[in-house]
Order: structure tokens, then sequence, then C-alpha cells
């Protein structure tokens, strides 16, 4: 059997294992897409598509695919939609998305780490996904140059929601975002005529640091 043909059936083995999340059906198809093997170190290939985080440099993790697969259900992506991505990590999570929302969506994603920039970047291209872009920065700030957003994706746990994360996320928009330093919550963000906040489940992320996150 050749390498690529024992990913495919390691990537469905976990998609079957993902379904009893009861996440949308274009969620699993999309996550079916993306190699994930190819976000994660060399030396962990073989771990790929366990649902488990793994390290990728520098303290930080790959999400579990059961977290990618639930804020990705969360978000309800669409077609064409503009995302903002905060902590590219390795750049697999903005692969899904960008399965989820096609070619005629856009990802922008915000990595603090420059070697995560380069590296997800790299991984990007790799797999062939040319409609995400990777910023250095500080993700608390989001991206108002590129705003407004009809989807916001935190991938770092925040004290509370960044303001001009609000801001940047247009009316009738969706976030996820981890709050809590100790006692993580994922919570979904709804800009309607007012915020609305949900909360959904507790999670263990690493913490957003920046201005308006943990320093």
């Amino acid at each position: 059997m050749v390498e690529d043909e024992r990913y495919k059936e390691e990537r469905q083995r976990m998609i079957d294992r993902l379904r009893g999340l009861g996440v949308r059906k274009e969620v699993l198809e999309a996550m079916k897409r993306v190699k994930r093997h190819l976000f994660v170190p060399p030396e962990l290939r073989d771990q790929a598509y366990g649902d488990y985080p793994l390290p990728i440099g520098d303290g930080q993790t790959i999400s579990a695919p059961h977290m990618v697969a639930m804020m990705c259900d969360y978000l309800d992506l669409e077609k064409g939609d503009r995302v903002l991505e905060i902590g590219a990590g390795s750049g697999y999570h903005a692969a899904v998305i960008a399965e989820l929302i096609g070619k005629n969506g856009c990802v922008y994603t915000v990595e603090r780490l420059p070697s995560l920039v380069e590296y997800s970047r790299r991984n990007l291209r790799a797999a062939g996904y040319m409609n995400v872009m990777v910023v250095l920065g500080d993700g608390s700030l989001g991206l108002p140059e590129h705003a407004p957003f009809d989807r916001i994706c935190v991938t770092c746990a925040a004290p509370d929601v960044p303001p001009p994360l609000i801001e940047q996320l247009k009316t009738g928009g969706k976030m996820v975002i981890p709050i809590g330093r100790y006692i993580q919550v994922l919570y979904l963000v709804e800009k309607k005529n007012g915020i609305e906040k949900r909360s959904k489940n507790e999670v263990v992320f690493v913490p957003l640091i920046g201005r308006f996150g943990f320093r």
C-alpha cells in the first residue's frame, strides 16, 4: 500500500469517528478533503489523524479534529464568506474553512509567531490553498484593513471578546471564541441588533497573547 493511500484510509476513519458529533455533513466532507498530515511535523505524521492535539513548535498545537469540526459547524460557514481567523498555527483550520467557503471566499489568518507564519504559509501552499492569507500580527486587534468579516474564528483563549473583533464582525455575522485562562468555555457570538453570546463547550486552548488578550 502506497503512503498516500494509507493516509486516505486514516482520514476516512477520522471522519467516521467524527460522525457522532452531529455536525453538518458539509463540515465532514470538507475535512475529508484536507490532507491533515501535511499540516503536522513530519515526525508526527503517523498520528495526524488521531483525534487529539499535536505539537507544532513554539509551544503551540494543532487542534484535535473534533474541535475543528465543532467550531466550523457553529460558524455555519457559507460559500463566498470572508473569514478572519485568529491563530494560524500550522494552517490546518484555515484549510478546512477554505474548503467550506469555496474559491470565491477568502480567509485572513493572523499569527503572532514569525516561525508559524512561515510554517503555515508553506503548508497551505503545499496543500494547494490559494485563498488563505497569513498575516503576522496581534490577533486581538483583528485586521481592520480587511474588515468587515462574515465570520471570525478564534483558536486561542481570550480573557473576553476583544472589542476590535466585535467591531470588525458584520451585522448578522458569527464568531467562535474560547474565553478563560484556566477554565475555558467556547462561545458562539452573534452580532445582531446587539451582541448575543452562547456558551457551547468546555475547552482547552493556548492563550491569546496581545493587547486585548493575555499579556
